[in-house]
């Protein structure tokens, strides 16, 4: 009788410095490593292609020096990096290679995807070594990046990873079995969040202000829902889950490929995995769903512009641009819709989009819609702002082009899900 393959998938694992450093002694935890890779390298010959975005290339650094704290000049902390990457990667490589299976490692910066043909090249330099059956270890290249070309955490990296290559899943490993509906060590009431499929209606309290569970970390909770929000918006579905027993992803991935393949709504996967976690069929955790089809972002460009760039000034448009801009036969974004320039920028780089509301004074309080990159400079748009296209080259002396921003360069997330 011939056995029915087992779906086989793209998931990305982040791993937090808390998972590879001991926060009181700062030695590696060489016994949570080995667990986290034999856990990999069986997923791997499961026949998944795996990419880990590692933390812990700084906390490296911080034992090489017999640090207790992490600096606060950005030399040290860059120079810490680079003493560290090499610590952390040697290590992995070491692991995996008992195990017989090869890794590369990737450090990028957003600088490295300023430009769509790098963010591609990116993709497709990924794509190629999973191809060739090689683990990717994906980190930031802390040793030359700045605030200013920062993603800003790991976590965010992972989701913006997971995006870029479409994973099917994202499994974000933290100190805690799942999201709870507050800090289950202070609240002994903190109840589990198990599914989470709309999570703009999400209500916690994560009360970590974004900030590290241990300090030798630089994300908390708060930048596991940012991240589960970029990436489920994108058709990657989110998992948190607990580092300290890595065997769990196996599990996990083990149940979802037992699903029926018949179950699709929204409602039916919802009852299955909340009664198959509480009857102990898999372990605790977590589960962000992906957004429906439909109202995925499914253009890389799109998400390259949303995700992969930073924002560098502000457009603030009126209601009926917006409109526009947002129905299905789109148009492209043209200076009489503008109502206002936030900033200093160049032309071609990326900049934030907000809608003129009048309940609304101070426009630093306006809602953020979506992103575009502009053909102008901030004073040209300022120059231009209310006019008419064909009125650009009298009032500038050139016109490079009708629209502020083409619409195959705007990028709107998915509307907020509804009731």
């Amino acid at each position: 009788m011939t056995s029915v393959k087992k779906k086989q998938f793209t998931i990305v694992v982040k791993i937090g410095s808390s998972s590879l450093v001991d926060a009181t002694t700062r030695e590696p935890r060489i016994a949570n490593m080995s667990h986290i890779v034999e856990t990999i390298t069986k997923l791997r010959r499961q026949g998944h292609k795996i990419i880990i975005v590692s933390s812990g290339a700084i906390a490296f650094g911080m034992k090489v020096m017999k640090l207790e704290r992490k600096p606060t000049k950005l030399s040290a902390i860059q120079a810490l990096a680079s003493i560290g990457q090499g610590r952390l990667i040697g290590l992995f490589n070491d692991l995996f290679r008992q195990m017989d299976q090869t890794i590369a490692q990737v450090l990028i910066t957003r600088n490295d995807i300023i430009d769509y043909t790098q963010y591609k090249n990116a993709k497709n330099t990924i794509n190629e070594l999973l191809d060739m059956g090689i683990i990717p270890i994906v980190n930031e290249n802390d040793t030359l990046s700045v605030s200013e070309i920062k993603f800003g955490d790991n976590d965010t990296l992972s989701a913006i990873t997971a995006g870029m290559i479409h994973a099917d899943y994202l499994f974000l490993m933290t100190d805690v079995e799942c999201l709870y509906t507050d800090n289950p060590r202070t609240d002994p009431n903190a109840k589990p969040i198990l599914v989470v499929d709309k999570i703009d209606e999400l209500n916690v309290n994560t009360n970590d202000d974004g900030g590290a569970g241990t300090n030798v970390g630089t994300g908390g909770m708060t930048t596991k829902l940012i991240a589960a929000g970029l990436a489920t918006n994108v058709g990657v579905t989110t998992i948190i889950t607990l580092s300290s027993q890595p065997h769990y992803i196996l599990d996990i991935v083990s149940h979802i490929q037992s699903q029926d393949k018949d179950v699709v709504s929204i409602e039916e996967q919802i009852n299955i995995l909340q009664k198959d976690i509480l009857d102990k069929k898999i372990p605790l955790h977590t589960r962000f769903l992906s957004l429906p089809q439909d109202t995925q972002i499914r253009s890389d460009k799109r998400f390259w512009i949303l995700h992969g760039l930073k924002t560098r000034g502000t457009l603030i448009i009126d209601k009926g641009c917006f409109k526009a801009l947002t129905r299905r036969d789109r148009a492209g974004l043209l200076p009489a819709g503008i109502v206002d320039v936030i900033g200093t920028f160049h032309e071609n780089e990326c900049v934030s989009i907000k809608v003129k509301d009048d309940d609304i004074e101070n426009p630093n309080d306006l809602i953020e819609v979506g992103q575009c990159r502009v053909n102008y400079t901030a004073n040209e748009i300022r120059l231009i702002k209310g006019h008419k296209s064909q009125e650009i080259e009298s009032i500038l002396g050139y016109a490079d082009s009708e629209y502020i921003a083409h619409r195959d360069n705007l990028a709107f997330p998915p509307p907020p899900s509804s009731s």
